[in-house]
């Protein structure tokens, strides 16, 4: 196993945020570090892929980050703070295919809000362009006074 001395390329999912391809070392402090604390191994997905969160996220409070779906679509869990996709190997954590970086990629391109509604957790994806930040139209300076 060549790779576990060397970085990995993984993604890495900030809440808010797209999704971006970056360079890791293949070691626990660094994939600690990049999602803030212990870590916790997922594998929701038939790929050889695994999410490395945070593994107290939820109970730090972190912000809810993406939903995770079933065959369905329907949300059964969601990931709380940054989180990385990456590839699983013979025995060790793997650099992503560049197929299976451009898949979850798209998977979890868009950000998502997540609004508490009852005992309900409501996903929304996020606009890439907020409307408060479209120029607002002013009014005729007549109305000025």
């Amino acid at each position: 196993m060549e790779q576990n001395e060397n970085s990995l390329s993984v993604l890495k999912i900030a809440p808010g945020q797209h999704p971006q391809q970056v360079e890791i070392d293949n070691n626990l402090k660094a994939l600690q570090e990049a999602v803030g604390g212990t870590i916790a191994a997922v594998y929701p997905f038939a790929d050889p892929v695994a999410i490395i969160c945070n593994d107290e996220g939820k109970l730090m409070g972190l912000p809810l980050n993406r939903a995770l779906r079933d065959e369905n679509g329907e949300m059964y869990d969601a990931v709380a703070g940054t989180f990385l996709v990456v590839g699983l190997g013979e025995e060790d954590f793997a650099s992503l295919t560049p197929e299976m970086a451009q898949k979850y990629e798209q998977l979890f391109h868009q950000p998502e809000a997540f609004l508490k509604l009852g005992n309900r957790l409501l996903v929304l994806p996020v606009p890439d362009e907020p409307p408060a930040e479209k120029p607002r139209t002013k009014p005729p300076a007549e109305h000025d006074r």
